[in-house]
């Protein structure tokens, strides 16, 4: 076996092995970034790895607000890892941005003292859907277990909203300047979402510190992008394979890679633009774009693709029938609800979106994707459909995903599979209840508000096409019915 990447090692990597460009050592942490998974390290902390090669202020301090499996496979390695980027002649990247990874649970008051850190000026975030706590409104939660605790605890919160209100409390006890705090995760307006998450955290302990909050601290919307496959075995073996070195977590993504940030004062402390990041002023063009495009039709080629029996997402966009529906369900059915104007074209982007679905270079896990799908659909899908219904527009394809979502989920409950979900026990018992009566079975699932908005769920018009869908698809999802669509 090769010996372990790190710092003492890096210089023995095998030509061609890109490595980062500047001194370790000299660098200084001035970003916190909650939820160092796969994607943080494939996407932020690579804008990080270059701007570091200008300014040395941008070290990471990630934090781990669950599990220690990432900091055990990296500290051994200086927290250094591979970046596998997926295509033609594509280049191996060692990326040494990070410093540390503090596990929240054991040390919060570690946490803390990066966020009250004079130097720390940004703090960004890729908890998931779920990591925020949110209703369905996408209202702050605070009768989520974790909210309640953070609220009696505040010096040990097991939440990210309790890390960010106590962590901000204490930077502006201390006079600190307020600083940049960036959502990087698939929330629509995601910066003002989690400034209302924060600041109503906040107003249960101190009105006049969620005044601050709202008045001063930055929460930019922002839109990230770059698909990035789970890492397993064959990653290891390859990235091994081509820098002569073990490394125990690296990660790999699609060559595309992008990230939008709102045009804000305090977001303007780093050169985001000599590292290809965009400033604008209308994040949400770019954002509709994504979670009605490509996230909506990546949840698409999940749900119908796992009942068709495929496993990964080029595998199913040779699916000839599967492929000709999210075709048809991006340009017929979700375009009409966007409006690029001068900023994106969205013809093109849909089919730039469809070659990348395509890439046999990525096998990108269809179960990975359906993930989490109680969070997942009322951001990527459902404002779609209820600004559909509203407007007169057909909604037999739109509801197709739903339909799919559903009969996942009861063939799971029927055969005794697990979900990945944190609705999961009460998604498997709806599942278990259903007995293959369309109507009935949609309607049982109609009924989860934290899911299906009201107004939604009690359209007839959606029930029909939900339950139509549901009917059609069956259990091996069959989609002769929508070819004629």
């Amino acid at each position: 076996m090769p010996p372990r990447l790190s710092e003492q090692t890096l210089g023995h990597a095998q030509p061609g092995t890109a490595r980062p460009g500047y001194v370790r050592a000299a660098c200084r942490v001035g970003w916190v970034h909650f939820g160092p998974g796969a994607f943080h390290r494939a996407h932020q902390a690579c804008y990080a790895d270059r701007l570091l090669e200008r300014d040395p202020r941008w070290a990471i301090s990630a934090v781990a607000l669950h599990g220690a499996a990432v900091r055990a496979a990296l500290a051994p390695q200086d927290y250094l890892y591979c970046l596998a980027e997926l295509g033609p002649g594509a280049p191996m990247r060692v990326i040494g941005a990070l410093r540390e990874i503090l596990l929240a649970p054991r040390q919060p008051q570690d946490v803390f003292a990066r966020l009250e850190s004079p130097d720390t000026r940004l703090i960004t975030l890729t908890v998931t859907e779920k990591g925020y706590c949110l209703e369905a409104g996408g209202q702050l939660d605070v009768a989520h277990p974790d909210v309640q605790h953070d609220l009696a605890d505040p010096d040990h919160p097991r939440s990210v909203i309790g890390f960010l209100a106590e962590g901000l409390r204490r930077r502006h006890a201390r006079g600190q300047p307020p600083c940049a705090v960036i959502s990087c995760d698939n929330l629509a307006e995601n910066g003002p979402t989690l400034r209302a998450a924060v600041s109503a955290f906040a107003a249960r302990r101190s009105g006049e510190l969620a005044r601050w909050i709202e008045r001063e601290v930055a929460f930019p919307c922002t839109m990230v992008d770059s698909i990035t496959p789970a890492t397993d075995e064959s990653v290891r073996e390859r990235v091994a394979q081509a820098i002569g070195l073990t490394d125990a977590w690296p990660v790999q993504r699609e060559s595309f890679t992008q990230w939008v940030i709102e045009d804000l004062p305090q977001v303007r402390v780093a050169d985001w633009a000599s590292v290809g990041v965009q400033l604008t002023n209308d994040v949400g063009v770019y954002e509709r774009a994504k979670l009605r495009l490509l996230n909506a039709a990546h949840s698409t080629l999940a749900y119908v693709g796992l009942l068709r029996g495929h496993a990964t997402v080029a595998e199913a966009m040779r699916d000839a029938p599967l492929a000709r529906l999210v075709e048809q369900l991006m340009r017929e059915d979700i375009a009409p609800s966007l409006a690029g104007g001068a900023v994106i074209d969205i013809g093109a982007y849909i089919e730039a979106a469809l070659g990348r679905f395509r890439n046999p270079s990525v096998r990108h896990q269809l179960e990975q994707i359906a993930w989490d799908g109680s969070k997942k659909l009322p951001v990527r899908l459902l404002p779609t459909l209820t600004e559909a219904l509203a407007a007169g527009r057909p909604l037999e394809r739109l509801a197709v995903p739903a339909a799919a979502w559903i009969r996942c989920i009861v063939a799971r409950a029927h055969g005794g599979g697990t979900l990945t979900d944190p609705a999961a026990e009460a998604l498997l018992a709806l599942g278990a209840a259903c007995d293959g009566n369309p109507g009935a079975d949609v309607a049982r699932f109609l009924r989860l508000e934290a899911v299906f908005p009201p107004a939604l769920a009690s359209a007839p018009a959606f029930a029909r096409a939900l339950a139509a869908a549901y009917r059609a698809l069956g259990a091996s999802g069959s989609l002769s019915e929508f070819e004629r669509a």
